[in-house]
């Protein structure tokens, strides 16, 4: 019963980092970048949101403006790694602890802002969990059709080549470096409008919100695309799948908590789950899936290598 009743809590999460899980996807599938500057920027955009809500800023507004902060934190792992010559995943790093150090300004030098959701008018929040879910599964809807319109148009596809083959995109006249800054831009932007979800439907927005984010992200990808794959193999579907994963993953977190194992292993168990998720394809190829090879001297019908038995 107490499952039950953590269940629909589960799943309000579930939406918000199946969302975050949607930037990681596009920074980590399409540009095939691994980026760090998540932990960071769902921090900012949960930062943004808090503050600004105090100062009287509609919510809707707020989240706009932290999905801009993020994407400007984007832009500067981006710029790091293309102009500077920076790899990747250590820009992403170096924007991150930059981050850290941004987030507490913007929090006015304290490590938690609260947000009053009866003196603001809230997107979501978790006293009214069936609302919540349907706000967060509306929000999701729009960045996913707003996804797909952009990634048929010009740009989005030379920014999903450049993922997949840079040196091809590149001899096609592509500019591959502005491709890699404007996605992760887009990326981070997304992981920063979840963000800004998350402050609400918790009510604050603490310095170590982000902590540990790139994994819960990396797991709803892997949960979500195991079956979505399998279903169709397309973009939105894979998008819905990640959102799934996200939902599944909060699932299991709730259950585990529930079933009484501290909180300190949680982020183990995260990493446990995403190891699992990407070692089984590896195992299934390397262990089960291997053609068996015929013997090179007809051992089967016992002849040696002159053709006599």
């Amino acid at each position: 019963m107490a499952f039950l009743y953590a269940l629909p809590g589960a799943v309000a999460e579930g939406l918000i980092w199946g969302l975050m899980a949607i930037g990681v996807y596009i920074s980590y599938k399409i540009l095939d970048i691994a980026d760090l500057t998540v932990d960071g920027s769902i921090c900012t955009g949960a930062c943004v949101c808090a503050v600004l809500l105090g100062a009287g800023v509609p919510a809707w507004l707020s989240i706009l403006i932290a999905f801009a902060a993020g994407a400007l934190a984007g832009v500067v792992t981006g710029l790091l790694h293309t102009a500077l010559g920076i790899p990747s995943i250590l820009a992403g790093i170096l924007t991150q602890l930059m981050l850290y150090s941004v987030n507490l300004l913007i929090l006015g030098g304290k490590s938690l802002v609260a947000i009053d959701p009866r003196a603001n008018q809230l997107l979501l929040h978790m006293s009214n969990n069936p609302g919540a879910i349907l706000s967060a599964g509306i929000i999701v809807a729009v960045v996913i059709a707003v996804l797909y319109l952009f990634f048929y148009t010009e740009v989005g596809l030379t920014l999903k080549s450049t993922g997949d083959n840079p040196d091809m995109s590149r001899a096609q006249g592509v500019n591959v470096k502005f491709n890699q800054v404007l996605g992760l831009g887009i990326a981070n932007g997304i992981v920063a409008l979840a963000g800004a979800l998350l402050a609400q439907y918790k009510g604050s927005a603490n310095i170590n919100d982000g902590r540990g984010a790139i994994v819960i992200g990396l797991a709803a990808i892997f949960i979500g695309l195991s079956v979505s794959m399998k279903i169709k193999p397309n973009f939105v579907v894979s998008l819905i799948g990640v959102i799934g994963g996200g939902i599944v993953y909060y699932i299991v977190y709730n259950f585990v908590i529930l079933l009484g194992l501290k909180t300190d292993y949680l982020k183990m168990l995260s990493a446990i789950i995403v190891a699992l998720f990407l070692a089984v394809p590896y195992l299934q190829e390397e262990y089960f899936s291997k053609p068996k090879v015929p013997h090179p001297h007809g051992a089967a019908s016992g002849k040696g290598d002159d053709g006599h038995a």
